[in-house]
């Protein structure tokens, strides 16, 4: 029977995340990661981290590294975890191995687990066989009764072998905080693999382990997760330990609304990052994959969401990742940056790509190259292709592009020619975005359509088809820069 629902005083929350460090940190796990954060802060809870490491092949300190460092990059920080200990570690379970070796000694001591020598071709075939059949392929028992004198003479002889936990045929059922009431016919299951030995745990049995170890009140994770829990659920009924409560958070997925992964593109946060999008970014996309808070609010801060959050407004129904909103809120985002920091934050793209020297850093420059395509930028790594025209010559201008509509040559050239008459004039001291304007607009007013002379004006000085408007790069060139370019495209025609 299900165990009554238990209320967690505030201050008695308990939630962790868990990452295998097998890759890097994707948006799934940190999406997973934000919601046992927020859930834990507006509980006055504590939020703990552990690394799933038993998996010594493909766990990488590296891939641990990554993990980390984003998670903080984001601003989730953890109360206990590998770095920073805490009263319940070690924190990472290939530091636990004598810990569930003691609960697999119990459970086999107890005869509730047991040895199974099973090869895989046999495994294997016997679940063809189910499957042919129209059953559902489960473990048929083989090794669940062998004497215990069999049991010794083929571990003694080395003879392969996993553990299996002895998985009784009943009804489970939980109340899944986000689904409601979940149940499960374990009968269908059959006895399942616990560990490969008692030094190598597999994950359902090591996580009760580390949950009932560890004190955690609530599992908030993937639905991918739910038909886990009644195996987790049946281990700790037999050890005796609390049942944590349940809630199993949408999938996240692609636009075609299959689960999101690398065929939909980049899913790890240290991409994202690296193109240039924002943690704050982040934090506000990540949490409506899947909440809603039920308002027409789409801008929140961390504290807001701690505010507001709450697990009743967690929808059931997959969450579709949408770039294009990750984009607008970066944009935002940005602008609501100082032009000082934005330009911090965009230094790094330009030194990769070699249109400033670290050591020859002119900053008033730069800010005003940052400061006029703020508004423009959806993520710091597009600042290069934005502004390359600012750090490098123009060595082969479009002369089809310099013509405004159905401009002859002829036409386009007069206006090069009538632009560098006018700025020529134009003093040093003068030089700024309002006085060029004053003097220009006029100008282009006095033509029936402005584009015939602003236009060549700003394709001579950048270069391209779209940028901010020439009255603003002219100042950021200056003068001597712009007759130069404006000359350089009148002789291209």
């Amino acid at each position: 029977m299900e165990e009554p629902f238990k209320f967690v005083k505030p201050g008695e929350v308990r939630v962790r995340i868990a990452p295998s460090p097998t890759g890097f940190l994707h948006i799934g796990l940190a999406r997973t990661a934000l919601f046992n954060y927020l859930f834990a802060k507006k509980n006055e809870g504590s939020f703990i981290l552990r690394i799933e490491d038993t998996d010594l092949e493909r766990s990488k300190p590296e891939f641990e590294k990554d993990i980390l460092e984003n998670l903080k990059w984001l601003g989730i920080d953890w109360s206990e975890g590998p770095d920073n200990g805490g009263a319940c570690g070690p924190y990472r379970q290939s530091q636990r191995l004598e810990i569930y070796k003691k609960y697999l000694e119990k459970l086999i001591s107890e005869d509730k687990a047991y040895y199974c020598f099973c090869s895989e071709e046999e495994l294997e075939a016997q679940r063809q066989y189910l499957l042919s059949i129209g059953e559902a392929p489960k473990y048929s028992g083989k090794c669940a009764n062998l004497p215990k004198e069999t049991v010794k003479k083929y571990l003694t002889g080395g003879k392969p072998s996993v553990i299996r936990f002895r998985v009784p045929a009943k009804k489970i059922v939980f109340e899944d905080l986000i689904r409601g009431q979940l149940e499960f016919d374990t009968g269908l299951m059959g006895d399942i693999v616990i560990a490969k030995n008692l030094t190598t745990p597999l994950y359902n049995f090591a996580c009760v382990i580390d949950d009932f170890e560890m004190k955690i009140s609530h599992v908030i994770r993937g639905e991918d997760h739910i038909s886990n829990t009644p195996k987790q659920i049946l281990i700790q009924e037999v050890l005796g330990f609390p049942r944590p409560q349940y809630a199993h958070l949408p999938l996240i997925l692609g636009p075609d609304r299959t689960k999101l992964s690398k065929r939909h593109g980049a899913i790890s946060l240290s991409f994202y990052r690296k193109a240039g999008y924002l943690p704050e970014t982040l934090i506000n996309f990540m949490a409506f994959l899947g909440w809603n808070p039920g308002t027409e609010r789409e801008i929140y801060s961390m504290p807001f969401l701690i505010k507001e959050f709450s697990l009743e407004k967690v929808q059931k129904g997959g969450a579709v990742f949408n770039v294009k909103r990750l984009d607008f809120l970066n944009g935002f985002y940005i602008r609501q940056r100082s032009v000082e920091k934005l330009t911090e934050f965009c230094l790094p793209y330009l030194i990769e790509v070699g249109f400033i020297i670290k050591e020859k850093i002119d900053l008033e420059y730069l800010k005003k190259i940052v400061s006029i395509y703020q508004e423009r930028l959806k993520k710091l790594s597009e600042i290069t292709e934005l502004t390359d025209f600012f750090f490098r010559e123009i060595l082969n201008y479009n002369k089809e592009l310099l013509k405004w509509l159905n401009m002859s040559d002829k036409e386009v050239k007069e206006s090069l020619d009538k632009l560098e008459k006018i700025l020529s004039k134009i003093k040093i001291e003068d030089w700024n975005k309002e006085n060029l304007e004053n003097t220009l607009l006029p100008e282009a007013e006095k033509t029936g359509d402005r584009g015939r002379l602003l236009w060549p004006l700003r394709v001579a000085l950048t270069g391209k088809e779209a940028s901010a408007g020439p009255f603003e790069i002219a100042e950021v060139l200056g003068k001597e820069k712009t007759l130069k370019r404006i000359k350089t495209a009148r002789e291209l025609i």
